[in-house]
């Protein structure tokens, strides 16, 4: 004998988000949350502002470690990833003389096929003032 209770999965229990994204923080709320850390002066108040808040400890350490670095600069969001490099004009012009660089190469081998061919096609014919190839 089970007693067993099945709840059917509806769309409403689930609660999961199908692509998690990371939290990010203005400076002005970090900076109000340190204020507020600063002001804790009893055991454990620290950890309640924390869990009220659901931050992290080491988000509050970061913070405070960015903050001596630089108030405004180093508590504004960062852009993440890899920095852009300045594209030189020169690269693009050298990047422009290769490819024509290229095209005129093959232009001048289909041109020398197409001399080599006639010269042939002269030859054997029989047309006067070509050099017959050795």
């Amino acid at each position: 004998m089970d007693a067993r209770v099945e709840m059917p999965v509806t769309q409403e229990n689930v609660q999961v988000v199908a692509k998690p994204r990371r939290r990010t923080y203005p400076a002005e709320y970090k900076r109000r949350i340190l204020k507020e850390a600063e002001t804790c002066t009893t055991p454990g108040s620290v950890g309640a502002l924390l869990r009220r808040e659901g931050l992290y400890s080491s988000l509050l350490v970061e913070w405070r470690r960015a903050r001596g670095r630089g108030e405004l600069a180093a508590l504004a969001p960062k852009k993440r990833g890899r920095k852009p490099t300045p594209v030189d004009p020169r690269d693009r012009t050298i990047v422009g003389l290769e490819r024509q660089l290229a095209q005129m190469t093959g232009r001048a081998e289909r041109a020398e096929i197409l001399v080599d061919a006639q010269k042939n096609l002269a030859a054997l014919l029989g047309r006067p003032g070509t050099i017959a190839p050795s």
